[in-house]
């Protein structure tokens, strides 16, 4: 299965090329993708304080935002199987950057609507603005993952796919970590109004971005005069012909495993997602951090998943004959322990110890954010891997209800104490979840050869 083998050696070196290009232009495409979405949750407590809203609309905005992007990343699965990426990643990503160019400018947009700066009109419309605005982010943010997803696919054979997904999936954590750097230096130092440029700045680098991406990026081997990598063939699906419905649905929506792939994504995207909107606020006031302080500890929890990532996704190729679910395993339950000890952490623990359980914990909740996609996509095969894995997308954003709207009532009105304990909970019945998937196979290629 290794693309090398059936290969002149000239065409395995061109192969290996096109590979790591991919790669690597999927990866800083992604990555710009977060720069356009990770930066809200730094500028919450500015737009807070400069203009009222309160937390629960914060949370609100949030929720949407995460239910759209995974109905768009479900659909946009489903239409990227069938596109060319390149143009469709670079298409999506000029929209992102559009639109947060004129969340920034929202205020301005209320003032026109209302004429006037403030009062009950004003806030009302303004609420609507942004509701609008960031629901139409999470639309175009469906189209960053499901082409990467794609492509991968058809660039890496199933037998290397957890670790170079792996690697590919420190797009995530890059991203959030240097977004949040970014935007806390802009809060902590910017003064009032300062949360607009947490807009305005990452939609100017994903600019510049946008053009790299589209000189860099290609699609599928074919689009190159490659061959398509070797022992992938599936019956009734032949290099770039569309499945057939039966093929679909067996593979994907009437596929058990795929259910409960959904299922653990639901838990672990909870869980990350609680940290990382949350996370700067959180930190703010259970822990009595100031905001730049707290961009570093969130940005931490990111760099850790880095490394978390790589580890799991060598051991599940190493020593877990790539079933990815025997690593996520205890990669959840870790997850569950550190953060129960970090939430356990008085205000007044040194700053290293809390950055050593917040890191640890973050070390753990990525490999299996990582691996839910690798075992969705050699599940489905590689006609069907954005597909599937945006339908299991679709389980993961539609934890934002709780993690959104749901965690921001729950401080609001009862304070933080009961949000670590519905976010530990939640670990655990993740790791439970993936103990029933322990005996899955790690792809089915071999069952639907030709």
């Amino acid at each position: 299965m290794y693309p090398h083998d059936s290969m002149p050696q000239e065409t395995a070196n061109r192969f290996k090329y096109w590979q790591y290009r991919t790669i690597i232009a999927t990866m800083f495409g992604y990555m710009l993708f977060y720069f356009l979405r990770k930066n809200f949750s730094l500028a919450m407590p500015g737009i807070e304080a400069e203009l009222g809203i309160t937390k629960t609309s914060l949370g609100l905005f949030l929720t949407l935002h995460g239910l759209v992007y995974g109905l768009s990343k479900f659909l946009n699965g489903y239409w990227s199987d069938r596109v060319n990426s390149r143009l469709y990643m670079t298409i999506g990503l000029t929209l992102c950057l559009l639109v947060n160019v004129a969340f920034g400018f929202g205020p301005v947009f209320a003032a026109l609507c209302t004429g006037t700066a403030s009062g009950p009109a004003f806030m009302s419309t303004l609420v609507v603005i942004f509701g609008i605005l960031w629901v139409l982010n999470g639309l175009f943010q469906g189209s960053g993952f499901p082409p990467c997803a794609r492509l991968l696919t058809h660039w890496i054979p199933p037998n290397e796919l957890a670790m170079k997904m792996s690697i590919w999936n420190t797009s995530h954590s890059i991203g959030a970590g240097l977004i949040v750097i970014l935007c806390g230096y802009i809060m902590a130092r910017g003064g009032t109004g300062a949360w607009r440029f947490c807009f305005w700045a990452p939609a100017m680098i994903a600019g510049a971005g946008v053009l790299v991406l589209a000189a860099a990026l290609r699609d599928t081997p074919k689009s190159v005069g490659l061959p398509e990598l070797a022992g992938t063939e599936v019956k009734g699906a032949r290099t770039n012909d569309p499945v057939d419905k039966k093929f679909l649905l067996e593979r994907v929506f009437c596929n058990p495993l795929i259910w409960m792939i959904g299922c653990a994504n639901f838990t672990i995207n909870l869980v990350r997602f609680a940290v990382l909107d949350w996370g700067p606020t959180l930190l703010k006031e259970s822990k009595g951090l100031p905001l730049d302080h707290a961009g570093w500890m969130v940005a931490a929890f990111e760099i850790a998943g880095i490394i978390g990532m790589l580890a799991a996704g060598w051991v599940t190729d190493r020593f877990m004959a790539g079933r990815a679910p025997r690593t996520c395993v205890f990669c959840m339950a870790g997850a569950a322990l550190f953060l129960f000890l970090f939430w356990m952490l008085p205000g007044t623990a040194p700053t290293w110890l809390l950055f050593a359980t917040l890191l640890a914990a973050g070390f753990c909740i990525y490999g299996p954010q990582a691996l839910t996609g690798v075992t969705a996509a050699n599940i489905s095969t590689k006609k069907l891997a954005g597909t599937s894995i945006g339908f299991t997308s679709l389980f993961s954003y539609a934890s934002v209800v709780v993690s959104g709207v749901g965690m921001g009532a729950l401080a609001q009105h009862f304070g933080w104490y009961y949000a670590y304990i519905v976010i530990i909970a939640v670990a655990l019945t993740g790791a439970v979840i993936f103990m029933l998937l322990w005996n899955a196979k790690p792809h089915a290629y071999d069952e639907l050869a030709e």
